[in-house]
């Protein structure tokens, strides 16, 4: 049975072999690697991944491509596949049943665009909130944009909230680009494929949850020097003074400031 791709999953097959090898690369795959793979689709990734690893856990949401994966790779010992919404389901409570199949280390996915976001927070968590057990890799394929946000440094007009938020909680690298002419049918915008390496906190700030929401409001408005995005939840005397303390311009925007400056400036305005 020939499967279509479905517009309602945001399903793009990738048929390139040179962006499915680099991603391969890009995930150093061990013999005693445990990788989770986010919406393997037709199975291009899955069948480069399960000889080289211990286990292979696949979350598909189409029903129909669950059919075809469990024909192609359902006697395959070191592969694993469960139906669902990946941001919906609780893997803990599923792989109770499945315990040769839990405490993944590593992630490999082309996933949808539109629930990048989603996907990328319940991998890491949050700022206030991050994962308990870090990963200790994840390879994306995402759309351009999103990705070079994930790896925009400070002044860059790409650079967001977005950035500093995952930025806090792991390491981002371009690993290569994927055109859009690589994926069947065609998406409107170009991809690319990013790693993200969760890393040991180093600069904690002293209330995370604050940093959350300073970011979120700092960066409400582009155009809006910082100390007016921020006035709203911070007396403009005591941030104008806490902006010269540390050596940062007051006439600065959000995109102006690093990560080390966004936790400075959270720990000298917490309340």
């Amino acid at each position: 049975m020939a499967i279509r791709p479905r517009k309602q999953f945001g399903q793009h097959w990738l048929k390139s072999e040179n962006a499915l090898n680099q991603i391969i690369i890009a995930g150093e795959l061990k013999k005693t690697d445990r990788i989770l793979e986010i919406g393997p689709g037709l199975g291009v990734l899955t069948e480069r991944i399960y000889p080289y690893v211990d286990k292979l856990l696949a979350v598909e949401i189409d029903r129909d491509l669950c059919k075809k994966l469990v024909f192609k790779y359902g006697k395959i010992d070191n592969f694993l596949l469960i139906e669902g919404d990946f941001l919906q389901l609780n893997l803990t409570d599923i792989l109770t049943n499945f315990p040769a199949f839990q405490n993944h280390n590593k992630v490999i996915a082309n996933i949808p665009y539109n629930i990048t976001g989603p996907i990328i927070e319940k991998l890491l968590g949050t700022i206030s909130n991050p994962v308990e057990k870090p990963l200790e890799s994840i390879v994306l394929l995402v759309q351009k944009e999103v990705g070079y946000r994930l790896v925009a440094n400070p002044n860059n007009k790409v650079y967001g909230a977005l950035s500093v938020k995952v930025q806090y909680l792991a390491d981002c690298e371009l690993v290569c680009d994927v055109p859009a002419r690589d994926f069947y049918p065609r998406p409107k915008v170009d991809s690319v494929v990013v790693k993200i390496t969760p890393k040991i906190l180093k600069e904690k700030a002293d209330n995370p949850k604050f940093l959350d929401a300073l970011i979120k409001v700092g960066f409400s408005s582009r155009r809006k020097m910082l100390k007016n995005n921020l006035k709203s939840i911070i007396d403009q005397d005591k941030l104008t003074d806490i902006l010269t303390k540390l050596n940062i311009n007051d006439q600065a925007r959000a995109e102006n400031l690093s990560l080390s400056q966004w936790i400075d400036l959270s720990n000298n305005l917490n309340p």
